[in-house]
């Protein structure tokens, strides 16, 4: 996928659904994976022309599992003129070594989006920025219809009532895929995740299963991701595709 096609998509979404507005301070959560770097790029290139000015800064949470090297991401950021901040935390240890938690996933993903938006509030952030794509949309509906017994994903944007924060996500209309493509294409500099149960968790699972379903039924994800976006649209989009 080329640049312009992502940025065509990524506008598409932030104005169909209001994501940015005048006068923003959007902080972009950094794994180091290819979905976050993909986004980075995606809002640093969309800054230029978009016609309402916003702000960007760049965190990376540190989960504390080893030493992290940033280097190359800071690199990035910096060609990009977006600041870059990293977050030391101790998460890892906590949640395997001090909790040895049975359901790491969870409080993981809870303290560690707490560091985030911590930082981003520190930082005079109003909105975070995460890097959801079309696939993860996808498998969080199916992970809520197999376990939870409802068909529910994540809406575009959410305020978070306690901060005061707004979360987005531009990148809702761009497939995995594609987001694989792009960062082949540009050599996104990609830092392998150093979670312990990373490719062994529910989400991997179902992850497989919808290329399954996909396999043996083609369009079976678009089907999915349309009925996605008009069950919940009914709810609290306010919009559909």
């Amino acid at each position: 996928m080329k640049l312009q096609r992502l940025l065509c998509l990524t506008r598409q979404a932030v104005d169909h659904y209001h994501l940015i507005e005048s006068g923003d301070h959007i902080a972009i959560g950094i794994s180091g994976g290819k979905d976050s770097l993909t986004l980075l790029l995606a809002l640093a290139h969309l800054q230029k022309f978009y016609p309402l000015p916003f702000s960007l800064s760049a965190i990376t949470v540190d989960l504390g599992f080893e030493p992290l090297h940033t280097e190359p991401i800071r690199q990035l950021c910096s060609q990009l003129s977006v600041p870059y901040f990293v977050v030391p935390t101790q998460i890892g240890p906590v949640v395997f070594e001090t909790r040895q938690e049975t359901n790491p996933c969870s409080l993981c993903a809870k303290m560690r989006k707490g560091a985030l938006n911590g930082k981003a509030l520190e930082l005079g952030c109003n909105k975070v920025a995460y890097a959801h794509h079309r696939d993860d949309l996808i498998e969080t509906a199916m992970m809520s219809l197999l376990y939870e017994g409802r068909f529910h994903a994540f809406p575009p944007k959410t305020l978070l009532d306690r901060t005061g924060l707004s979360v987005i996500r531009p990148m809702l209309l761009v497939r995995e895929a594609d987001v694989i493509g792009f960062q082949r294409k540009y050599q996104l500099p990609v830092c392998k995740n150093p979670c312990p149960v990373d490719g062994h968790t529910k989400r991997e699972y179902i992850k497989n299963l919808i290329r399954q379903l996909e396999r043996e039924n083609p369009g079976a994800k678009d089907r999915l991701f349309h009925a996605v976006v008009s069950q919940n649209a009914k709810n609290d989009w306010n919009a559909k595709f």
